[in-house]
């Protein structure tokens, strides 16, 4: 049961932040393709508009119950910082690789990485605390939903793994 829990608050995270995955561009050096158009990067505003509507469809789609719904805002604003400390990431990483060149030495990359894991490890942990509540309340029929909402945001590969943890039949 704890790692479905686990599984499905991971998803769930995922989920929601999964658009802050993009930066904007420096206003000096826009980013080119292959062909040489210029790549469209989301800002800030419109990270957080989309993890509003992620966030408005995950809750539409369960349709909490008055009990349910108290458990409701720490796991919205868990999602939202998970989303912006991504964001957050992901801009600084963006920023060094312009101002700096990649460390040639393999054992700081681990280490850089493994700083980076440890961040998200911990946002995940904080919201892995915040939807326990609200998991262990859902219905069955809820939690079905939960797992399609989280497929059709996030993609096939990350549901099925969820899929193989609840147990569901497979497609």
């Amino acid at each position: 049961m704890w790692k479905a829990l686990l599984a499905g608050t991971t998803a769930l995270a995922i989920a929601g932040a999964s658009v802050a995955f993009a930066q904007q561009p420096p206003p000096q050096a826009p980013q080119a393709g292959a062909e040489g158009r210029q790549h469209w990067r989301p800002s800030e505003q419109d990270v957080n508009a989309f993890t509003d509507a992620r966030i408005a469809a995950i809750k539409a789609g369960l349709k909490l119950t008055p009990d349910q719904e108290k458990n409701w805002p720490g796991v919205e604003q868990a999602i939202r910082d998970l989303a912006k400390d991504r964001y957050e990431r992901r801009t600084e990483r963006r920023t060094e690789r312009r101002n700096e060149p990649r460390p040639a030495d393999p054992i700081e990359r681990l280490r850089s990485r493994a700083d980076t894991m440890t961040k998200t490890a911990a946002d995940l942990k904080r919201l892995a605390d915040a939807a326990d509540p609200l998991y262990r309340s859902l219905n069955e029929d809820q939690k079905h939903r939960l797992f399609f909402l989280v497929r059709s945001m996030r993609g096939h590969h990350m549901a099925m793994h969820w899929r193989e943890h609840r147990g569901f039949d497979r497609d």
